[in-house]
């Protein structure tokens, strides 16, 4: 395949525009560390609306739904979509806990809501945990995806294409900090929404598939259109739908898709003007990620069924790429390179700016744990916030390298995704509960993560160990078979949740002083700090503000709001499967909660501070 002219002026033109936004922000990023990871919390909710959107754009998540479609269908989506129930629960009840907090990062929460020594072991080491180890492994997952890109659509080795594309971003997000990556976000958004659209109604439309129609009535597709799995398949609705939506959207640490908020959805909640701004930046980021986002991909990747109808068509295509990373997930790529001249310069600059626009985010993310969380924490407390600037900027590199080093010994995105979501079963509640319920201390927290960590390696050890090594490990051979598939997440979600609630109980609950502070801070309010606040009061000590406690509107919002964005996503593929009857009702509906949602918004609002 090779590029026009007007394709190169495309691609250049806008990757030295995204240079020139982050050396033309880097003075004033470099001021110090609350400008270079928080702007100084001045931010829009529509800027940072648009930057969360923009970040979970991504390389690999193109790859990662055609992959989920090829082999499990639309439905199989559903491995993702219930985080909406997170997100939702977020936007109407934690963001506004976080905007109000005022920590610099959410592993900073820790010394706030817990005290002592274990709360500072927990601070430390989950910024290195997740700030460094977690944030490699996504990262990696990013570039593998643009390392398939470069094989297919330009011929680039891996190794060229981590050096150009790695380059590029770590310079822009070393200078730029926060600011930066929030600036080019906004324009990364246009761009890749642009080209995500544009490809998927050429794709659907060249002769091979020959339009929407010929390509639903297609033989290698039908059977994969359902946007609900076969009610008659137990295993698949088990493991596709009701695990995802009874288990998982609240049990699972997932970067962007925190229970209660955390990671870099916290970082720009944090960076908002007010309460206000967090909660609309975050609902925005929902309704834009799962409600209208997936679909020109989805269409890309059934008419890849069409094209490449299994992995060995696209082998075939493309007998250059590497043997190792061949998989369904490369028939996106493989789809592209059928996209005509100035299309294709706007598709593969739109790629670069998904790459760019979530590497940046993480660096800048896992950077500022390091800084805040480690180095000034642990290592340095009297250093100035000019060597703190450098030293996230020194982080910034170092986490690009390790990245990319560990991209080029990977091979399937969707594989990653399982294992960082196994990673993080069982300790969702915790997130959710601790800001409720006084009687969580950081021995909890501890418990649980180091429970999950383990369980889910002696439970996983096969796919681990197929993963990263290429075989079946000993450990892997004697557990497989022994539980369903289906069942491994629910289970580890099972025995972390009993271990940390037991450690909770035998140990002591944090210091009153502690509990307090955190409460006249953040006003959580509720049942669960009722024995906290009253014991205050029985002392003469005032600790709520006489707000009426909004948990249980927000609650109702986040259902409203699941019913508005769940019948807006499915009303969109009704709309184009041809379904105009159902696609109206569900139009009607979205209507419907949208009013119902700005009603409640009033009752909402009036708890902010």
């Amino acid at each position: 395949m090779e590029l026009s002219t007007l394709d190169y002026a495309f691609i250049i033109g806008f990757f030295t525009l995204v240079l020139g936004i982050g050396i033309g922000v880097s003075r004033k990023s470099g001021k110090s560390t609350a400008e270079y990871f928080l702007s100084g919390r001045s931010m829009p909710w529509w800027l940072l609306g648009f930057s969360m959107v923009a970040t979970t754009f991504s390389t690999d998540t193109p790859n990662l739904i055609t992959d989920i479609v090829r082999v499990n269908g639309v439905s199989g989506n559903w491995v993702w979509w219930p985080f909406l129930l997170t997100g939702l629960l977020t936007v109407f009840v934690y963001a506004k806990l976080w905007r109000r907090s005022g920590v610099a990062t959410d592993m900073e929460f820790y010394d706030l809501r817990y005290g002592g020594k274990p709360a500072h072991f927990l601070r430390g080491f989950r910024a290195v945990y997740l700030g460094i180890i977690f944030n490699i492994l996504a990262m990696s997952a990013v570039t593998l995806a643009a390392i398939k890109i470069g094989q297919v659509m330009l011929g680039l080795s891996p190794v060229e294409t981590v050096l150009i594309g790695g380059v590029i971003t770590v310079i822009f997000s070393a200078a730029g900090g926060f600011r930066g990556v929030v600036y080019t976000d906004f324009l990364l958004f246009f761009v890749a929404i642009a080209g995500a659209v544009g490809a998927a109604v050429y794709l659907v439309n060249i002769p091979e598939v020959g339009g929407v129609s010929a390509l639903l009535q297609h033989e290698n597709v039908a059977g994969k259109l359902s946007i609900l799995p076969d009610f008659s398949d137990t295993e698949a609705l088990i493991g596709i739908l009701i695990i995802p939506l009874a288990v998982q959207w609240w049990s699972a640490w997932y970067p962007g898709a925190e229970p209660g908020g955390g990671g870099y959805i916290a970082q720009r909640m944090l960076a908002a003007k007010n309460e206000n701004h967090a909660i609309g930046a975050t609902f925005f980021f929902n309704i834009m990620h799962y409600a209208l986002r997936p679909w020109p991909w989805i269409l890309v990747a059934l008419a890849s069924l069409v094209v490449f109808p299994d992995v060995a068509s696209i082998h075939e295509a493309f007998p250059n790429v590497e043997e190792s990373k061949l998989g369904n997930d490369l028939a996106y790529s493989a789809m592209l390179t059928k996209l005509p001249p100035g299309l294709l310069g706007v598709v593969l600059a739109s790629l670069g700016a998904a790459y760019m626009s979530t590497i940046s985010t993480h660096l800048n993310w896992g950077s500022s744990y390091v800084v805040n969380d480690f180095y000034k924490q642990q290592i340095k407390p009297e250093a100035s916030e000019r060597e703190l600037v450098a030293v996230g900027r020194i982080t910034t590199v170092v986490l690009m390298v390790l990245s990319a080093i560990l991209a080029l010994f990977l091979t399937n995105a969707l594989q990653l995704f399982d294992i960082i979501l196994m990673f993080g079963a069982g300790t969702g509640l915790i997130f959710i509960l601790r800001w409720f319920w006084w009687r969580i201390n950081a021995w909890s927290e501890i418990s649980a993560m180091f429970s999950s960590g383990l369980i889910s390696v002696l439970f996983n050890f096969t796919d681990l160990g197929g993963y990263f090594f290429g075989g079946t490990t000993p450990a892997g051979v004697v557990l497989e078979g022994v539980l369903p598939g289906w069942s491994k997440f629910p289970v580890v979600v099972l025995i972390t949740s009993v271990v940390w609630v037991v450690v909770t109980f035998a140990t002591p609950a944090e210091r009153t002083e502690t509990l307090r502070a955190f409460y006249k801070r953040i006003q959580p309010g509720g049942p669960g700090w009722r024995r906290i606040v009253g014991e205050a009061t029985a002392e003469g000590i005032a600790l709520d503000q006489g707000k009426k406690w909004s948990v249980p509107s927000g609650i109702l919002a986040m259902v409203i709001g699941c019913v508005l964005v769940y019948s807006c996503m499915f009303a969109t593929g009704n709309w184009i499967y041809g379904n105009y009857g159902l696609a109206a009702g569900l139009t009607a509906v979205v209507v419907v909660s949208a009013w119902l949602l700005k009603r409640m918004w009033g009752q909402i609002k009036g708890d902010i501070l």
